[in-house]
């Protein structure tokens, strides 16, 4: 492919979006992570230390739930791609998804079931169907509102800002409303069951007016003409996966990004209860979870022009590795462990290191789709989005099993909210630090292999472009 290409002609396609357009579609994803951050933080100290359930139960739960995702994923890629409803190919799934999801998000974390596994499969399972419902085409409606590479940094750059938004108001709020709101104070304990209820109760309502925000200020450009739509079948994530070495490639880095957050987020409130003894500062140890994407995500665009986009992932993928070092490190030293000052340095460096590589992760979604679309003709953005679905979902299902398993292994004692043994503690310390790191050494190999620059993927737009006719 010719390298010589410098600029982009202004041809159909490469539309200009305006900054309340960016700041609706980011609602979006402030609007899901208040439900997807608080599942991933949350939902296993709640299952374990609330509901009843135990660990070794709840792990194999979460992988049950991601094994159903794989085969459901699918589905709902090829019957996103294949219909055009009246509010919108992707944007009316916003609404018609968004309603049961925020019902299911509730109902997840009611203890009027108390310690039923029955329950907890129904509700999770609904829930995780559901947000693959509104996921899918909010993934696609990325891909359907421009070509033009720039304005994709600029749209995902608000975008995790606005998703970090919704992180930074799970890690820091939701255990002070928690708190807030239990009789005891704790939110380990059985006493604390109708105060999550409430707080998700309130969180889910939240992201609900959110969602119908990002309805309401998305327009749909670039989709597939409504006559290719019938040549559309799940069979075509198979051919897509096989075709698209981009897509594989971003498909296995999905899996590496997402199971070391999956991992680090839902052993963080293990760690400062158990490891550092703070239960107190679990709310500004989960915060910086979030808060240095205020500082760095603004930055994306800059820095991806002065370094490149490969770059950027191996220097921040680095930082975020040098942050689990120093976690490790910290909280193995006698003299150092109860240094609340250095434990949250180490987790700002670990998280802006996680959120810039993570993040702009997404800007190469609507790349690998452009890139199947030339080879193929079809722009079956909803097909590729189930397709990263199946992957990132993997991601999150090794990140769900494995700190059961570990928990299980190191005879965690779910009854006791205070204190755990040394073995334990380990265990907990390898959830938050080691196996985190192991993930994001594999990460850095796997986009290392990535090979769509800028000048290259604006070539395939352009020539994708000229092939229609107006």
């Amino acid at each position: 492919m010719d390298q010589s290409i410098t600029e982009v002609k202004p041809i159909k396609g490469f539309y200009k979006l305006s900054m309340k357009q960016r700041v609706g579609f980011g609602a979006g994803d402030l609007a899901q992570n208040l439900i997807y951050q608080t599942v991933s933080m949350y939902l296993l100290i709640f299952y374990t230390n609330v509901y009843g359930i135990s660990a070794a139960s709840a792990g194999v739960m979460f992988l049950i739930v991601r094994i159903v995702d794989v085969l459901w994923d699918p589905i709902v890629g090829a019957f996103v791609d294949k219909r055009n409803p009246r509010m919108g190919k992707y944007r009316s799934y916003l609404v018609l998804g968004g309603i049961p999801l925020t019902g299911f998000a509730i109902l997840c974390f009611w203890n009027g079931f108390s310690g039923s596994l029955a329950y907890a499969y129904i509700t999770y399972v609904g829930l995780s169907m559901l947000y693959t419902l509104v996921n899918v085409p909010y993934g696609a409606l990325n891909a359907s509102l421009t070509r033009d590479t720039d304005e994709v940094t600029k749209l995902t750059s608000t975008r995790m800002f606005m998703a970090n938004v919704g992180g930074l108001a799970v890690g820091y709020g939701v255990p002070l409303v928690v708190q807030y709101l239990a009789p005891d104070g704790k939110i380990n304990s059985k006493a604390s069951a109708e105060a999550w209820f409430t707080t998700m109760l309130i969180y889910a309502l939240v992201g609900l007016a959110l969602l119908i925000f990002c309805f309401s200020q998305t327009k749909e450009r670039v989709i597939m003409d409504e006559k290719d739509t019938d040549n559309v079948h799940v069979s075509d994530l198979w051919r897509e996966f096989k075709h698209n070495r981009p897509l594989r490639i971003l498909a296995f880095f999905f899996i590496t990004a997402f199971a070391m957050m999956a991992i680090g987020n839902s052993a963080g409130s293990y760690y400062m209860i158990y490891n550092v003894h703070a239960p107190d500062m679990l709310p500004y140890f989960m915060a910086l979870g979030s808060l240095p994407a205020f500082i760095f995500m603004p930055l994306v665009p800059a820095i991806k022009r002065t370094i490149g986009k490969k770059q950027m992932f191996y220097v921040f993928l680095t930082v975020a590795i040098l942050g689990m070092l120093m976690l490790y490190i910290i909280s193995s030293a006698e003299t150092l462990k109860s240094s609340i000052g250095l434990v949250l340095a180490a987790q700002f460096i670990k998280s802006t290191g996680v959120i810039v590589a993570t993040g702009y992760m997404w800007a190469l979604v609507p790349e690998v789709i452009s890139y199947g679309e030339y080879k193929t003709g079809k722009r079956i953005s909803g097909i590729v989005n189930a397709l990263t679905g199946i992957f990132y979902k993997a991601g999150m299902a090794l990140g769900g099993v494995v700190p059961g398993l570990v928990l299980t292994y190191v005879e965690f004692d779910k009854d006791n909210a205070v204190s755990q043994s040394a073995l334990a503690e380990k265990g907990i310390l390898w959830l938050v630090a080691v196996i985190p790191a192991v993930l994001l050494v594999l990460a850095m190999y796997v986009i290392s292999k990535y090979e769509l620059d800028d000048i290259t993927i604006d070539k395939i737009n352009q020539d994708i472009e000229s092939r229609h006719t107006y």
